[in-house]
């Protein structure tokens, strides 16, 4: 077995704990459908955003 190379070692693991990310990588497409069963109204609704906003 060969012997400890610390420089080497500690090279390795910042090189496998860096992480590129490229835009291929973003997911700019989405499919799908969303519903929404709400008895509240658009103005009930807007005032909860509005509320969790702030």
């Amino acid at each position: 077995m060969g012997a400890f190379d610390e420089v080497e070692y500690e090279r390795r693991e910042r090189k496998n704990s860096e992480v590129e990310v490229s835009d291929d990588d973003r997911r700019t497409e989405y499919r799908g459908e969303v519903e929404y069963d709400s008895d509240e109204s658009t103005e009930e609704l807007l005032d909860q955003f509005k509320a969790i906003n702030s």
